[in-house]
């Protein structure tokens, strides 16, 4: 098990194409997401997100990340150097188990000793916010 990792699931009635309908719909995150909103960007492969990130427990703040990967339907992961030591990588993962039926993942991995220190500061929110967001995105697909 990957210690620096946070990742909460949820089952999600809904087609995977709908929940990609919400993840790639970037000016719309706030409607889902209350932990990272007013995103903006391209989503493709080197294309820059721009967001202002608000988890618990953290003032808010601007963030500039670059996507790492993305295929439609499927996942989103993006990643942000916050400096010496200290690195994110974020995900949103889509599974189809059958038509209609998915499991959607949030997750963070932070890298680096200051990443690693941050996560064990923080997990306890971190893992709340990512429930939120998983929780809020299954209930945004399933309207």
């Amino acid at each position: 098990m990957d210690d620096t990792k946070i990742e909460k699931r949820a089952g999600v009635r809904a087609t995977s194409d709908r929940i990609w309908e919400l993840v790639s719909d970037l000016s719309r995150w706030n409607e889902w997401n209350p932990h990272e909103t007013e995103v903006s960007g391209a989503i493709a492969f080197g294309g820059q997100l721009t967001l202002t990130e608000a988890f618990p427990g953290q003032p808010e703040r601007a963030v500039v990340a670059r996507i790492a990967d993305w295929r439609p339907y499927v996942r989103l992961v993006w990643t942000e150097n916050r400096g010496f030591l200290f690195r994110t990588l974020r995900y949103i993962d889509i599974e189809e188990l059958e038509k209609g039926s998915c499991i959607v993942s949030s997750a963070h991995k932070f890298a680096g000793l200051r990443g690693e220190l941050f996560h064990d500061k923080h997990r306890i929110a971190l893992r709340d916010a990512h429930q939120a967001i998983v929780d809020n995105l299954k209930a945004a697909a399933e309207a």
